[in-house]
């Protein structure tokens, strides 16, 4: 895998695995920056599973519909981000010139999941390359790639959140 890997797809694997650098959106979204960065990448606002404190991450969004945002987790299940978002179902959105807006959380299953990254790669052909060959190289092999939605809160439709919707005395 590694020879095959093109430079640059290994660069952006090391660079996606780097907290500080992914870290550095998060305090221009906090500011009401987030715009800079329009509508294709979203901060997500969640609870430490330990914690309980607010905890930030900048993803990119793979696909919008007019009630549901979803974003794939590159680093898998392990990131930190989703670990928190599976074990308590808390999240707040800013995305372009909206903030702090809360959402419901479903974790997409497998076989939904593949099928909004194969409308992904569709719609973004040489993004999905390189961020794919990315994805492989940094988890050693295939990358199994997790779709997260995020919804309006108490939604009706057959979709289940997880752990319920952002509870009314959350605040950061």
């Amino acid at each position: 895998m590694t020879e095959r890997t093109p430079l640059a797809d290994r660069l952006v694997a090391r660079l996606l695995q780097t907290p500080w650098l992914t870290r550095l959106p998060i305090p221009l979204y906090r500011a009401g920056f987030g715009w800079i960065f329009g509508e294709r990448l979203v901060m997500i606002e969640h609870l430490g599973r330990v914690s309980h404190e607010p905890r930030y991450g900048v993803v990119e969004v793979v696909e919008r519909t007019p009630n549901a945002v979803r974003v794939a987790s590159g680093l898998g299940e392990r990131a930190q981000w989703y670990r928190n978002l599976r074990a308590n179902g808390v999240a707040y959105l800013s995305l372009g010139r909206r903030r702090r807006v809360p959402a419901a959380v479903r974790m997409l299953d497998a076989d939904e999941s593949r099928t909004v990254l194969e409308r992904y790669a569709r719609q973004h052909p040489q993004a999905w390359k390189h961020l794919s060959s990315a994805m492989d190289y940094a988890a050693g092999g295939h990358a199994q790639i997790p779709v997260v939605e995020f919804g309006p809160p108490g939604r009706t439709d057959d979709a289940e959140p997880v752990r319920g919707t952002p509870r009314a005395g959350y605040s950061r």
